[in-house]
């Protein structure tokens, strides 16, 4: 069942993350934010209850956000509380600090390097590299290949970077469109 919960809730998760600040940092449209930021919560946190590397990832990109100074808006703060209340509710998964903290790192450095690359270089690849955030596909990657996490959960969060490209292009369809 989880292989079919999982990928769903993923992708979800994906969507709703992208869809929520669009439309709180484009349109300034709190309530549509808040809506998808609460969704966004609820598919994230019953992932990580479900799966350790979901808990790995999706714990991770809430840490680096804060660290990156991210969550900047009362959509994120909802999505967080909500976040940690079901993994209390629920559980969370056992979790190693070290592997925690490698992908911690891969987030922040996401996360940051979106923010500041086009500060310090004009390199194409570079600026690409962190536009679509390079370092936590590189980080879950290894870690499957080691066997830390599995392949699965990689190709789940491969599935999370989609599903949250789709979110851009439909929030941009959707102001052009007048939904």
């Amino acid at each position: 069942m989880n292989y079919i919960v999982l990928p769903i809730l993923f992708f979800l998760s994906g969507f709703f993350m992208k869809f929520s600040d669009d439309a709180y940092d484009v349109d300034g449209n709190k309530r549509i934010a808040i809506i998808f930021s609460v969704l966004c919560g609820v598919c994230s946190a019953f992932a990580s209850v479900l799966d350790i590397g979901a808990a790995y990832i999706f714990i991770s990109i809430l840490i680096g956000n804060f660290i990156a100074l991210k969550v900047d808006g009362i959509h994120h703060m909802i999505a967080l509380i909500l976040f940690i209340v079901i993994l209390l509710a629920f559980g969370i998964p056992p979790v190693n600090i070290f592997i925690l903290i490698i992908c911690i790192c891969g987030a922040s450095l996401d996360e940051v390097g979106h923010e500041m690359a086009s500060n310090f270089t004009d390199n194409s690849f570079v600026l690409f590299f962190f536009e679509y955030r390079f370092v936590m596909k590189i980080v879950l990657f290894l870690l499957a290949v080691c066997g830390v996490i599995s392949f699965l959960t990689f190709v789940m969060f491969i599935l999370f970077e989609v599903s949250y490209l789709l979110a851009g292009v439909v929030f941009e369809l959707s102001k052009k469109e007048k939904f």
